[in-house]
């Protein structure tokens, strides 16, 4: 397992992410191999052409494929290079680690990608397993975000993070950091938000989110597939949006511009058969352009608040309670929007609709018609102006 570790720390270096020729040779020869092969220490025969080419017409990814000798020549410039020992050791000083498919700690839904599944992932953060993608959700947008975005990203994922969700981002100004920082204040969860880089965990880019990126690894994760010392370049950008999106069980874009790389997150959610949602902005804003571009196309289905992302993440019922459980039978038939609401409901005290709403995340037409069934139910009461649960809801 250790040479296994360092061929594909090795690997990691040598290819770029997503680099189809690569990632059919260690599919089809094994990490050890491929990283002989790639390196020209192994030589190889017509056989193995004609399985990579094979493996790459099943993932439709033929089309720059010019054979395994021009991936060698794309290759050669790199091998000098190579110093797996150093990059794992550079990791063990910054307290992170190299984790490979087979880990205790390696994110299975990363399988959902196919032959793009990463080689690796270079990790800084707590060390324990990356929640199953229905318990994380993605919420990415725009650098330049408005205020509103802002807003409405704080709102979504301070609330998200209290439901026991992980929010996932890519470390970026903008809709990013406010995703990453209301995760940190909403949960109290070992895991409440992770980063996504597209250079290595070794420097916290952009520099000026670094105490932000800091408070991310110290929390939750900070992860790339690039080893320490890799520079995040616009390519590199585009390859880590589909391990943002094949994280997360729902990709939502709260603010993007017509050409926003935000979209390119929602695509690779979209190819992945992930839910994506939008959040809608104002019809004078670019910044709500690439949004609105989403729910035109049909891609996306329009979300407003944390409750509704929810429901993508997890249809309706699925968080119910078991109806063998007798202690539970009270909450038996309620939405998923009500289940949020009872709990959102003090047990002594009141409280207001207006804080009920930012406590639940609802709007408010949603809480006043939630509580009404509950009321009727017997599940919530009202006093003084103000609801609290009672004493029948547990």
């Amino acid at each position: 397992m250790h040479n296994e570790r360092l061929a594909r720390a090795a690997l990691s270096r040598l290819m770029e992410p997503q680099d189809s020729a690569g990632l059919a040779l260690v599919q089809v020869a094994g990490a050890l191999d491929a990283l002989g092969i790639a390196t020209g220490q192994l030589s190889y025969g017509p056989a193995l052409e004609q399985e990579l080419t094979g493996v790459l017409a099943e993932h439709s990814s033929t089309a720059s494929w010019a054979g395994l000798g021009a991936a060698l020549k794309r290759w050669a410039p790199r091998v000098p290079d190579l110093a797996p020992e150093r990059d794992l050791a550079t990791m063990q000083r910054l307290g992170g680690q190299l984790i490979i498919p087979g880990d205790d700690l390696w994110p299975d839904q990363l399988g959902d990608l196919g032959i793009h599944e990463p080689i690796c992932l270079w990790w800084r953060g707590v060390e324990q397993e990356l929640p199953a993608a229905a318990k994380s959700i993605a919420l990415v947008g725009s650098r330049d975000s408005t205020s509103y975005g802002a807003a409405v990203t704080g709102d979504l994922a301070y609330a998200l993070a209290q439901r026991g969700f992980t929010v996932v981002s890519g470390g970026a100004y903008g809709i990013d950091a406010h995703a990453h920082r209301a995760a940190l204040a909403g949960s109290s969860e070992s895991m409440p938000t992770i980063a996504v880089m597209a250079g290595g965990v070794d420097r916290f880019y952009p520099s000026g989110n670094e105490d932000l990126l800091r408070a991310v690894a110290n929390q939750g994760a900070v992860l790339a597939e690039v080893p320490p010392g890799s520079a995040p370049t616009r390519y590199r950008f585009l390859q880590r949006n589909r391990l943002i999106a094949a994280l997360a069980s729902v990709t939502v874009v709260v603010e993007a511009r017509w050409r926003s790389g935000a979209l390119n997150t929602a695509h690779h959610a979209e190819s992945l058969g992930r839910a994506v949602g939008a959040v809608p902005g104002s019809v004078h804003s670019a910044n709500s352009a690439g949004c609105h571009r989403l729910l035109r196309d049909g891609g996306a289905i329009c979300v407003t608040d944390a409750g509704e992302v929810a429901e993508l993440a997890a249809p309706s019922g699925d968080f119910l309670p078991d109806p063998r459980d007798g202690s539970s039978a009270v909450h038996d038939g309620l939405t998923l929007e009500d289940l949020i609401l009872l709990d959102a409901l003090p047990l002594r005290s009141t409280s207001s609709v207006e804080k009920l709403c930012t406590v639940a995340g609802l709007g408010p037409e949603a809480v006043r018609a939630g509580l009404g069934r509950l009321g009727l139910l017997g599940l919530a009461e009202s006093r003084n102006g103000g609801w609290k649960r009672s004493k029948n809801a547990g």
